[in-house]
C-alpha cells in the first residue's frame, strides 16, 4: 500500500490524514482521523455533463456503519445497515450545506462526495466529516474552491470554552451551548448552533473562538494540498449566446423589474415571476436554436439575481416593498382547530402559514433512538412536513426527504430547552408542524406554530420561543476593497453588503446567506446559517444576530397576544398522567412473576403504567383509568405503619392466632393475646377462616413482619361469643368482663409469630 500520513493538533488531540491507495479509482480521497474516530472521505466527478438539466448535481452521502461502533446493532430480524438514520442526514447535510457554495454554481458534471464513518469513539464523525470532504476535494482534480475546515466549539456551564467537545461533556449537562462552525479565509460558511438561552455576544464569542481554530486546520489542509493536489480539470464556463441575451434585453429585460417589485403581496410576485419565466422559456425556444435555448431559465435566474442584489445594495428596495428590518404581517391562534387534539398553534408570517399539532403520550410513548451513534430514548419529538400543495405545485405524498428532517431536527433543537423537566411534565410530546403555505422560513415558523401548540396543550414550557430568518446580499466580491461604491447598504471594511430581516420568496432563494435565529425573550436555543457565497465576515453576522434579536421580540409579542402563557391544565382530551413513589424494594411486587401483576392492574382498568429503577410510577390514563389503577398500585405496594386500622379477613388460622389479609398481598398476625382483654384459649373459639376483623397495626418488627391487634382496636369485639363459651377449668360461672378489663386490658409479651405469655390483668371465667 502507497500511504502518506499528516498529523497535527486540535483541541488537544491529534488530527491525522492518511492518503493511500485504497481508493484509488476516486478523484481524491482521504482517512481522516480524530481520536479514535475516523472517516473515509471519496470525491468522484463524471466525465460528461449531466443533459437536460438547470442545477449543479451535487450528492452528499454519509453512511453510517454499524461496525464502526463495535457493536451488531439493528433489528433482530435484519443485522445490516438500512435506511439512513435521522443523524447521518443531518450530518450530511452539514457536510453538503459547507462544501456546495465553493463549487461554480455552472458545473453540470455530477459531482458525489461519500463519507464512510469507519470508527466512532468518544468524538462525534460529523466535524470530521467535513474535514475530510475538503481534503477528498482539495487534493482530487475536481475544480472546488476550497478547502474549508470545521470545528466544533462548546461553552461549559461554569464558563470557558471547549474545543471539540466530547459526547460525554455534551450530554452530561456540562455544555450549555453547542456551536459547529464551518468557515475558510477568515469567513463563516456554515453555523450549527444549540443553547440554552445564549445572549448574541456569547453566541458571536463562540464563533470567533470557532474561527480562530478553524485557521489552524486551513493551514493544516493547505500544507497537505502543497504536497499532494492535482491539477484541476477544466470544466465548460458559462454559456451565453449573443442572441440569448439580445433576445431577452429587448423583450423581458423591461419586465423583469415589475415582475420583481410590482407586488407587494408575496404571494402574487411569486406567481408573476414565475409567468414571466414561462413567457420567457417558451419565447427562447420559438426564437433560438436549441442549444442557446437551453439556457433560458438559467439566465433568467441570474438576471433576477442581478437585479434583486442590485436594488438592495444600491437603494435599499426588497421585492415586497418592505423595510430592511421589517417583519411581514403577523398572526398567532392557539387552539380553536378540533376538541379531539391535545393542543394547536397556527402561524402565519406574511405568505407564510404553518399548523402545528401536538399530541401528549405516555412514558411507554418515548422514542427508542439505536444507532451507529446515539442510543436514546426521546421524549419529545418535532416531525415537519412539507407537501406540494404548499408552493401550489402537485407531486408525490408521503416519506421524509432530508429538507423536511433537517427543518422538523432545528425545529426541535429550538424548543428543547424550554420543555419541562421529566419529573415536572412526564409526558410524552409529539408535535408535528405541517408547512401549509410557503412563501420562505417555514422551519421559523414551525417553531412559532409549536410554541402556541405546546402552550395551548398545557406544557409548562419556560417561556415562549420564536424564529426569525435573515437575509444578505452582498457584494459581487466582497474580498475586493468596494469603498468607491456609494450605495445605501452598511458598510465595513472591503464589504458592502445588506442584512435583510424576514427574508421571503426571490430574497431566499437569490439571496447569498439563510441565517434562522430561534429563542426566547432571553436568548438563543438554536441557529443555523447557510451561504451561497464563499463567505460572510463576522461582523456582518455580529449584525445580523442584533437585528435578529429586535425581529424575535416582536414575534414574541404576537405569540403572546394569542395566548400569554401556557394553560394551566392539559386537554381534556388528553390522557391523564398521576405519578407516584412506592419503595425501590416494592418493584418486583408490582411487577409480578413475568409481570402478572401489573398487567393484570393495566388489563383491569385499562391505564398504562411504566415503572423507573427509582420507584417512580408514571400511571397514564383516559376517563378516571389511572386513579383507579393509583389505587390499586398504592394498596398493593402500601407501607404499613403503627396505629393504621383495618378491616379484615381472616385468611389462616394457627394454634397461637390469626393471619388477617389487610390488603391484595399483605397479611399480618393477629396473635392470640391480642383478641380481646381476657385469656382466651382456643382461637377456634372465636374466628374461622373468612370472618371479618377490625384490626389495628399494633407494630412493623425487625423483620418486617406486621403484627396486629383487634383488642387495641376494638376491646369489646369479642364479648359476645365470649360470656357464651362453656365453662373452663371446671367453674360454673359464664365469662365476664369486669370493668377493669375493658380497654386495652393490659400487655401481651412477644409477638409476630411466637407465642406470648398469658396476658396479666386478664378476666376471671
Amino acid at each position: 500500500m502507497k500511504k502518506r500520513e499528516f498529523s497535527t493538533e486540535v483541541g488537544g488531540k491529534t488530527l491525522t490524514a492518511t492518503f493511500s491507495d485504497l481508493a484509488d479509482q476516486a478523484n481524491g480521497s482521504v482517512i481522516l482521523t480524530y481520536g479514535k474516530t475516523s472517516v473515509l472521505a471519496t470525491a468522484v466527478m463524471s466525465e460528461s455533463e449531466r443533459e437536460g438539466i438547470d442545477f449543479f448535481p451535487l450528492t452528499v452521502d454519509y453512511e453510517e456503519k454499524f461496525y464502526a461502533a463495535g457493536e451488531i446493532l439493528g433489528s433482530r430480524f435484519m443485522r445490516r445497515e438500512g435506511r439512513p438514520s435521522d443523524e447521518a442526514i443531518l450530518s450530511g447535510r452539514v457536510v453538503d450545506r459547507t462544501i456546495r457554495p465553493l463549487f461554480e454554481q455552472h458545473i453540470r458534471n455530477e459531482v458525489q462526495v461519500v463519507i464512510t464513518v469507519l470508527a466512532i469513539d468518544e468524538d462525534d464523525p460529523d466535524v470530521v466529516a467535513v474535514n475530510a470532504a475538503s481534503l477528498a476535494l482539495a487534493t482530487s482534480d475536481i475544480p472546488w474552491g476550497g478547502p474549508v475546515s470545521a470545528v466544533r466549539i462548546g461553552k461549559m456551564r461554569e464558563g470557558g470554552l471547549a474545543v471539540n467537545p466530547a459526547y460525554a461533556a455534551r450530554g452530561n449537562g456540562d455544555i450549555v451551548a453547542d456551536a459547529t462552525v464551518c468557515g475558510k479565509d477568515g469567513t463563516i460558511t456554515m453555523v450549527e448552533v444549540g443553547a440554552n438561552e445564549l445572549r448574541e455576544d456569547d453566541a458571536v464569542s463562540l464563533i470567533e473562538a470557532a474561527l480562530a481554530e478553524i485557521e489552524k486546520i486551513q493551514a493544516f489542509q493547505k500544507t497537505i494540498i502543497a504536497a499532494l493536489g492535482k491539477e484541476k480539470r477544466a470544466v465548460k464556463g458559462k454559456e451565453r449566446g449573443g442572441a440569448l441575451v439580445a433576445l431577452f434585453a429587448e423583450r423581458v429585460a423591461l419586465k423583469l423589474d415589475e415582475a420583481v417589485f410590482g407586488n407587494t403581496d408575496g404571494n402574487k410576485g411569486k406567481e408573476a415571476l414565475h409567468a414571466l419565466l414561462g413567457e420567457w422559456v417558451a419565447l427562447a425556444k420559438e426564437t433560438l436554436a436549441p442549444e442557446d435555448a437551453r439556457h433560458a431559465g438559467g439566465y433568467f435566474d441570474e438576471k433576477v439575481n442581478e437585479l434583486i442584489h442590485k436594488e438592495a445594495l444600491e437603494n435599499g428596495r426588497r421585492a415586497d416593498g418592505r423595510g430592511m428590518d421589517e417583519i411581514r404581517p403577523l398572526y398567532a391562534q392557539a387552539g380553536g382547530v378540533s376538541p379531539v387534539l391535545h393542543g394547536t398553534g397556527i402561524f402565519y408570517r406574511g405568505g407564510t402559514h404553518v399548523l402545528s399539532v401536538l399530541t401528549l403520550g405516555g412514558p411507554k410513548d418515548a422514542q427508542l433512538v439505536e444507532g451507529m451513534e446515539v442510543q436514546t430514548t426521546k421524549r419529545f419529538m418535532h416531525h415537519y412536513n412539507f407537501p406540494p400543495f404548499s408552493t401550489g405545485e402537485t407531486g408525490r405524498l408521503g416519506g421524509m426527504n432530508r429538507r423536511m428532517i433537517g427543518h422538523g431536527a432545528l425545529a426541535e433543537k429550538a424548543l428543547q430547552p424550554v420543555i419541562p423537566d421529566k419529573s415536572a411534565f412526564p409526558y410524552t410530546i409529539r408535535i408535528v408542524s405541517e408547512a401549509v403555505a410557503s412563501n420562505g422560513s417555514t422551519s421559523m415558523a414551525s417553531v412559532c406554530a409549536s410554541t402556541l401548540a405546546l402552550m395551548d396543550a398545557g406544557v409548562p414550557i419556560k417561556a415562549p420561543v420564536a424564529g426569525i430568518a435573515m437575509g444578505l446580499m452582498l457584494a459581487s466580491n466582497p474580498l475586493q476593497n468596494n469603498a468607491e461604491n456609494k450605495g445605501s447598504g452598511s458598510q465595513i471594511p472591503n464589504t458592502r453588503y445588506q442584512i435583510l430581516t424576514d427574508i421571503q420568496g426571490p430574497e431566499d432563494h437569490h439571496g447569498d446567506m439563510d441565517f434562522k435565529v430561534a429563542g426566547t425573550a432571553d436568548g438563543i436555543t438554536a441557529v443555523q446559517m447557510d451561504v451561497k457565497v464563499d463567505g460572510v465576515p463576522i461582523a456582518v453576522l455580529k449584525e445580523a444576530f442584533g437585528n435578529a434579536r429586535a425581529a424575535r421580540l416582536s414575534v414574541l409579542e404576537t405569540i403572546k397576544g394569542a395566548l400569554p402563557a401556557p394553560r394551566s391544565e392539559t386537554s381534556p382530551a388528553a390522557p391523564k398522567i398521576v405519578t407516584i413513589k412506592i419503595p425501590a424494594d416494592k418493584i418486583g411486587l408490582l411487577i409480578g412473576p413475568g409481570g402478572k401483576t401489573v398487567n393484570g392492574i393495566i388489563k383491569e382498568t385499562g391505564a398504562e403504567i411504566d415503572i423507573e429503577e427509582d420507584g417512580t410510577v408514571f400511571v397514564l390514563g383516559k376517563n378516571g383509568a389511572a386513579e383507579q389503577a393509583v389505587a390499586k398500585v398504592l394498596e398493593l405496594t402500601h407501607e404499613f405503619t403503627a396505629g393504621e386500622i383495618f378491616d379484615g379477613e381472616v385468611s389462616r388460622l394457627f394454634d397461637f392466632g390469626v393471619m388477617v389479609k389487610i390488603g391484595p398481598h399483605a397479611e399480618g398476625l393477629v396473635h392470640i393475646s391480642e383478641f380481646a382483654p381476657v385469656r382466651v384459649d382456643k382461637v377456634t373459639d372465636l374466628v374461622k377462616e373468612g370472618d371479618r376483623v377490625p384490626v389495628v397495626v399494633k407494630e412493623i418488627d425487625e423483620k418486617g413482619r406486621v403484627n396486629l391487634s383487634i383488642k387495641q382496636r376494638d376491646p369489646e369485639f369479642f364479648k359476645e361469643k365470649l360470656l357464651h363459651l362453656p365453662p373452663a377449668n371446671g367453674t360454673s360461672s359464664h365469662n365476664t368482663f369486669s370493668s377493669r378489663d375493658r380497654g386495652n386490658g393490659g400487655s401481651s409479651r412477644g409477638g409476630g409469630f411466637g407465642r406470648s405469655s398469658p396476658s396479666r390483668g386478664r378476666g376471671r371465667f
